[in-house]
Parts: structure tokens; sequence; C-alpha cells
């Protein structure tokens, strides 16, 4: 029998597309030309996966280290990641009836401060109009039983010169998405309030993790997740990313088990998560997204696509076009 995310393994699972019509755009996807510990994914496998049954019209390709520059001044080196990925982007827009990588957010070091203009005006002139934003993550943890506890420095939310270079990056009409995991949820809320004038994007919820050190502490975690994602919401300039539950540190173990879960299965086990952050911020603050191909450790994408809209099966078609398709279109400027 084939393993855990293999193609025989994720094709185990079958369904019929529910609502096949409506127009998505995936706002959080990554690239890897060279095998990283997700595996290579480059165009012909993200249109593998959004040709798989879902109207799947533009995506946004997010900062992964993927492609750096191998030398030079270390700070500039990210821009590499922006270069690998407009050539791809521009192929996707040439070929029709097909997902177009519509825009690109990528990595530079906050802790700049003011000094980061020039990396990002370098990643403006590599994008080629396609830049949108900086992705810089925070996630921390020193427990040793992640299977990704970040970058191994602590989080850096609360740094003047890290604020600072926020500010510039919103000053430049740019967007700033984070990844952390939920102890960081307050550090982040502290960034939130400190730099209102910059747009905000939250990825994957603010990351609760059940795992490891984290295993005996489920229910106490979401209570407090839940605060600090209502907390988190009063900020205006914050959106929340919807996905990118389904990572191993997540706790659920589908990336163990003989087959993927059916998009039931999913929605029984993450609906919670779901309906609480719509609540919160509502759905014109809200857009779904895939994260692949590192979700693909534990789902498919048309099983995933499916149980993100079984969510909201009650919900209004203006709603759901809002959480699809508009807020991810308004924020990273998809015109």
């Amino acid at each position: 029998m084939a393993g855990p995310q293999s193609p025989q393994w994720l094709d185990s699972v079958q369904e019929d597309i529910i609502d096949p019509q409506r127009p998505i755009v995936d706002p959080h996807h990554h690239l890897w030309a060279n095998p990283s510990r997700w595996g290579s994914y480059v165009l012909e496998d993200l249109w593998a996966d959004t040709q798989s049954g879902h109207n799947i019209v533009k995506t946004v390709f997010i900062d992964c280290r993927s492609s750096y520059r191998e030398d030079g001044e270390v700070e500039m080196r990210p821009v590499g990641e922006t270069e690998f990925v407009v050539p791809i982007a521009q192929a996707s827009a040439a070929t029709d009836g097909k997902a177009t990588i519509a825009a690109i957010v990528s990595h530079a070091n906050m802790m700049m401060g003011a000094d980061v203009r020039r990396v990002l005006e370098a990643h403006e002139d590599a994008g080629q109009g396609l830049f949108r934003g900086i992705r810089h993550a925070g996630p921390y943890d020193d427990t040793g039983t992640l299977s990704n506890p970040g970058r191994g420095h602590p989080c850096p939310y609360g740094r003047d010169d890290f604020r600072e270079g926020v500010r510039t990056l919103g000053a430049m009409g740019y967007t700033y998405d984070t990844w952390h995991l939920h102890p960081q949820n307050p550090e982040f809320l502290a960034l939130a309030r400190a730099v209102p004038e910059t747009v905000m994007v939250l990825d994957h919820f603010g990351s609760p993790v059940t795992v490891g050190a984290y295993a005996d502490k489920k229910e106490e975690i979401f209570e407090q997740w839940k605060k600090d994602i209502a907390d988190i919401a009063q900020c205006p300039n914050v959106v929340a990313k919807l996905g990118g539950l389904a990572m191993p540190d997540n706790g659920f173990g589908w990336h163990d088990a003989p087959r993927p879960p059916t998009s039931d299965e999913f929605v029984a086990a993450q609906r919670e998560y779901y309906l609480h952050t719509i609540e919160c911020f509502g759905p014109d603050r809200c857009m779904f997204e895939s994260n692949f191909p590192v979700d693909k450790l534990s789902i498919s994408y048309p099983v995933l696509w499916n149980g993100l809209k079984k969510i909201v099966a009650d919900f209004s078609d203006s709603d759901k076009h809002a959480m699809f398709f508009e807020t991810a279109s308004r924020v990273y400027r998809l015109d």
C-alpha cells in the first residue's frame, strides 16, 4: 500500500466537487524548484492541484525561503526568491484556462528598521509589478518537541527596529504577512496595535499546536486561542487567512494515517476554528487559503476546498464570495 503523502495515498479519497463554478483566489501557496522538506513544488505541480476540480483563477505566492541568492549582502539575498517566482508567474499568466500566480509576497528582515526600504525597492524592481508584501514570520518554540519550531530565534514582534521595518513596509503601500505559533499571538496583537497603519495578514489562525509539549493542553490552548483571536480581530488593520491547520504540529494526525481525511472528517475536526475566526473578523476580513504543498502532507487539494465550502455552506453568497475571492483580491490588489 502506498505510504502517506504519495499520489496514491492522496488519491485514495475521491469526492465530487462542490460548487465547482465558484471563482477562488488561493492566497497562500509556495514553490520550490529544489527539494525541500516538503519536496519540490513547481508550476506544473501547482496546476495539477488547481486544475483538480475547483475553479482556482488566481493565486498568491508566499515566502518560503525558496531560491534566495547564494552570495552578496545577506539582507539582499531574499530578493532571489522574487527573481525566481517572476518568470513562473509570467508563464502562468500566458497560459489560458489555468490559475495565474497574480502576486508575490517575499521576505525582508524587518529588523533592519527604516533601512529595509532599500530591500523593498529591490523586490519592487525584481517583481515587475507582482510584488505585494513581505512575510517575516515569528514562530518560536524551545521545547524541542515540534517538527517545525521556526527559525530558532525569539519572536521579534516587540523590537523597536522590527516595528519600524513593518511601519516602513506599510508606508510604501505593502502588506505584512506573518506566521507564528499560538504562544506568540499576544505579541502579534501588540505589534498590530503598535503599527496600525500597516495592513497585516494573520496566517494559519495563529497556529494552535497540540503535539509534543502541548499535547495534554488542547482544551486550555483552544480557550486561550479563542480569546486571542477575538482580541486580534479588534485591530482593523488585520485580516485573517483561514487554513494551514493540517500541518503535523497542529495535532490532527492525518499525515500518519492509512488514508487522508474526507472533507466531512476535515470539517468535523476543524470547523470550530474557522467559524470562530469568521465570527470575530467578519467575512470581509477573511480569506480561505490552501497552504500547499505544506498541508498536502495531510489532505488533497480538492478535498480541502470541498471541506472549506462545507464549513460555510449556510453563509450568504456574498459572504462566500468575500472569503473565497474578494478579500484576497482586495488585500493583495489582484486587479
